[in-house]
């Protein structure tokens, strides 16, 4: 019986939905993209705020972008990146490799642009998970419809919706208070004092990019130690921003620093406006429940997040998702029991607690997603990763965290399923 699966979002995780979905010969994939074109969080905007729809902006991509892991390990399994010298590339060039992913896997016929999904609601069955009600708004005439799907890939992103921590007294902060979400290049800081918010990836990529144009920065974090790069002269660590002033910012450690803007390169939030509360998925403390191996709906397992993981190679990890939860949908693999799934869950969540891991932090994997990838794959009965990946990944991610302002400039070469060579 030919079964419906419907995808929420064009970004590279709708489209790897797509494209294994075509591949098996029972399933029909329809792909929701409330934007013009596939990509993402990879489709570059100089706008900000909301689109002519009213719509909030998706992308946080800023201009000079370029990614933080090289295309070697970055690569859908099937579908490696054109062959260059670099391996660090900008974005336009993901966009590109997008695009012609979706070319090659001919998904462009499954998509239907300019429709923005409004609401998402089960339908019961008799016997088995249940269907899915998507009620989407074609942004073009603006009549809404509704489609039932068998199963439904819920595919939205997770860099779009910003989170702003809470800063006692920040709106006495005369300066200019913005997200990174809002950041597109640095010439507007020209001359500026700093307070850039956040160490993680866009915290470190932005701080560094804004230090050439501006006269002072902060590098403003908790983290236990300082980054142990070097950083440019411009360039100061200090600790996290307890407390605004009129013209700066008090720290954790009692200090005051005087500025002109702060940047909050604070993250985002996980966000499904269009699920009704029968949905049953909630979040809490950055933990989106009830999901099986942070992908699948445990009570309803008709439905699955594609990239709730964070920290991680993002391509490859959506593809072994798509692929485990598709053959569930399809019976060639069998789920546990909601109790047996909820229960592997809570046991995950309490190990990672013991080990001194934040509950907010479940989702983020780093160097644990290799095991997870490699249980998908034997579950799912899926080709794993070739080792190469991981040894590239691992590489670079020790690169970074020494030699911050240079790493970018290296490129790798793969020579083997295990066996790569970094050229410079």
């Amino acid at each position: 019986m030919m079964k419906t699966v419907g995808i929420i979002g064009a970004g590279a995780a709708g489209l790897c939905g797509a494209r294994h979905a075509l591949a098996a010969a029972d399933l029909t994939p329809i792909i929701w993209e409330q934007s013009s074109r596939v990509g993402g969080t990879w489709v570059y905007t100089q706008e900000l705020g909301k689109d002519k729809y009213g719509l909030p902006i998706h992308s946080s991509m800023y201009k000079n972008l370029k990614t933080n892991l090289p295309k070697e390990a970055m690569a859908f399994p099937d579908f490696p990146f054109p062959k260059g010298e670099e391996s660090f590339i900008h974005h336009t060039e993901v966009r590109s490799y997008l695009e012609s992913y979706c070319d090659h896997f001919n998904i462009k016929p499954c998509i239907k642009f300019r429709h923005h999904v409004e609401e998402v609601s089960p339908v019961m069955r008799e016997e088995g998970p249940p269907a899915w009600n998507v009620t989407v708004k074609d942004l073009e005439n603006n009549v809404s419809s509704t489609a039932t799907c068998d199963a439904l890939l819920i595919c939205n992103g997770h860099y779009s919706v910003p989170r702003v921590p809470y800063v006692k007294n920040i709106d006495s902060f005369m300066g200019r208070k913005i997200h990174s979400h809002d950041y597109r290049e640095p010439l507007p800081y020209k001359d500026n004092t700093v307070v850039i918010l956040g160490a993680a990836a866009s915290g470190l990529d932005i701080c560094l990019e804004i230090s050439g144009v501006a006269k002072k920065v902060y590098l403003s974090h908790n983290q236990p130690v300082n980054h142990p790069s070097e950083f440019p002269a411009n360039v100061q660590q200090v600790r996290g921003v307890v407390e605004a002033t009129e013209n700066g910012f008090n720290l954790g450690d009692g200090s005051h620093i005087e500025a002109d803007v702060i940047m909050f390169c604070t993250g985002y939030e996980f966000s499904f406006p269009f699920l009704t509360k029968e949905c049953g998925i909630t979040v809490e403390d950055n933990v989106v429940k009830p999901l099986y191996k942070h992908l699948i709906h445990s009570t309803y397992p008709s439905m699955a997040f594609i990239g709730i993981p964070f920290l991680v190679c993002p391509f490859p990890l959506f593809d072994f998702q798509v692929q485990f939860f598709l053959r569930s949908v399809r019976g060639l693999i069998h789920l546990p029991s909601k109790r047996e799934m909820d229960e592997h869950t809570h046991k995950e969540l309490e190990e990672k607690c013991n080990d001194g891991k934040p509950v907010k932090y479940f989702h983020k994997f780093g160097s644990l997603q290799w095991v997870y990838n490699n249980e998908l794959a034997c579950l799912g009965g899926i080709s794993p990763l070739p080792p190469v990946v991981e040894k590239i990944y691992e590489a670079v991610s020790n690169l970074r965290r020494t030699h911050l302002m240079e790493y970018k400039t290296s490129s790798y070469k793969i020579l083997g399923p295990d066996v790569y060579r970094r050229l410079k």
